[in-house]
């Protein structure tokens, strides 16, 4: 079914189609690669906030 579509798109509309679909793809990767780097980091940081609180003296972390 998917490939009959995009056969029929292709030769209604030209290869240029092909390229939108490659190029919404990989603006699709490339948001899911941001959004793992970004959630890495996020928690990187927790890690290392945690560790902060837990090395500070009791009255003056709060």
């Amino acid at each position: 079914m998917g490939s009959d579509i995009v056969l029929r798109l292709v030769a209604e509309h030209g290869p240029w189609v092909l390229l939108v679909f490659y190029l919404l793809w990989r603006d699709v990767q490339k948001d899911m690669a941001t959004r793992a780097v970004l959630d890495k980091n996020s928690a990187i940081l927790i890690e290392i906030t945690t560790i902060i609180r837990e090395r500070l003296p009791a009255g003056r972390g709060r």
